[in-house]
């Protein structure tokens, strides 16, 4: 099936050649330029600077300048399409205030009244105080002509005949017609039961089939008869999946690219677009402007899976930061978030001078100048490979990526 993207790829280099994983570099300027560059998306919008499937995620990634911004369709309890990504509200709103018991309930178990009592911006930060779980079209006022929308149809099994309604509203509205017959909306979706089906409703409509790993060249071949292209997690893709993909006619992406540096590894395996939390730093990035303007401190380093048990007493999992620039640096308050919500703090009174690292545990210990403890009882980084941010104060500092 040929692809339908009218978009030209290019990739970054004219032959696969074997690469290694990305190591915390100095941001440079990516091989690519504008003529070249790959398909840019928002993922959930913009996940690492605004609350993840709310409208003001998607104006991140408006404003980020992306080709795409990518949102979470799931349907409630009495057949409304909404946006939001996890199978229960715990993680993003303040469920168990408003529904005492409910919060691991099937988010699809809410009514679409329900689910408008909910909070879902406040779990980010008080800035995004009251931020509602929207609507699906809420996502096309936001798009454009230039910056269109990536519809993951989430865990189609909890929310039956999906297929059908997402195509009746990407027929009839409006908004979303103009951004179809733009070439700005894509169908995607990791269910390939779901994805044929949603072919067979509206073959008109671009559609990617997403995969953890990609599989062998058989069953790529076999999605090309209904898909456009394939999306992929960046860490487990090799040079012979990407030779796979494209020798089947497909187009590819790869997911949750946050680093300057992993997008830089996923260029030069050759991909055509990249799914990022970070829309706005990675656009900067791929024209070579400075990723985190005027920031003095950067995440050096992310020990995820130490020897030992993860998080012990002094001792454990850590993000070790350092002050990169030529003034010292109160790094008291610090933030260091990962794309989960998952929280690592610093205390009161840690400046650090130019030159100087601090280690930032999880688990318990004696603070010193050269280490905080959060005092944790459980691991929040991720063994399998993680992305993390450092905020101070309002200020997105760095993304690393493990």
């Amino acid at each position: 099936m040929a692809s339908r993207l009218t978009r030209t790829i290019a990739t970054a280099v004219a032959g696969l050649a074997l690469v290694t994983a990305p190591t915390a570099v100095a941001h440079a300027v990516p091989a690519q330029q504008d003529s070249d560059a790959p398909i840019l998306i928002g993922h959930r919008g913009a996940a690492g600077t605004a609350p993840e499937n709310t409208v003001a995620a998607f104006k991140d990634g408006r404003a980020s300048g992306a080709d795409f911004f990518e949102i979470d369709v799931q349907l409630s309890a009495d057949g409304v399409p909404f946006l939001f990504h996890d199978n229960t509200p715990a993680r993003t709103t303040n469920v168990e205030e408003v529904f005492p018991g409910r919060e691991n309930d099937p988010i699809t178990s809410f009514t679409w009244a329900e689910l408008q009592q909910l909070d879902a911006g406040s779990y980010f930060g008080e800035k995004y105080v009251g931020e509602r779980i929207p609507h699906l079209d809420a996502a096309a006022e936001v798009a454009t002509v230039k910056t269109g929308v990536y519809i993951e149809i989430k865990s189609p099994v909890n929310s039956p005949g999906i297929e059908q309604v997402v195509a009746d509203e990407l027929r009839t509205d409006r908004k979303w017609a103009q951004l179809v017959a733009a070439d700005k909306i894509q169908v995607i979706g990791f269910d390939e039961a779901s994805n044929r089906r949603f072919a067979e409703i509206a073959p008109e409509i671009e559609l990617q089939q997403l995969t953890s790993v990609v599989p062998a060249r058989a069953v790529v071949e076999s999605w090309a008869t209904f898909a456009d292209s394939v999306g992929t997690n960046y860490r487990t893709l090799t040079e012979q999946n990407v030779a796979d993909v494209k020798g089947a006619g497909l187009i590819l992406g790869v997911y949750t690219v946050n680093s300057p540096e992993a997008v830089q590894y996923s260029l030069d395996l050759g991909v055509d677009a990249v799914t990022t939390d970070f829309p706005i730093q990675n656009e900067r990035f791929l024209k070579g402007q400075a990723v985190f303007p005027g920031a003095g401190v950067e995440i050096a380093d992310s020990i995820n899976n130490p020897a030992g048990d993860d998080v012990q007493p002094e001792n454990g999992e850590y993000v070790l930061l350092r002050n990169t620039s030529t003034a010292s640096v109160d790094v008291s308050g610090a933030i260091i978030r990962d794309a989960a919500n998952n929280i690592l703090s610093v205390g009161d009174g840690y400046v650090l001078a130019p030159g100087a690292e601090l280690r930032v545990y999880t688990g318990p210990g004696t603070n010193s100048p050269e280490a905080y403890y959060n005092g944790g009882t459980a691991s929040v980084l991720n063994n399998g490979g993680d992305s993390v941010a450092l905020w101070i104060g309002p200020r997105l500092q760095d993304v690393f990526a493990n």
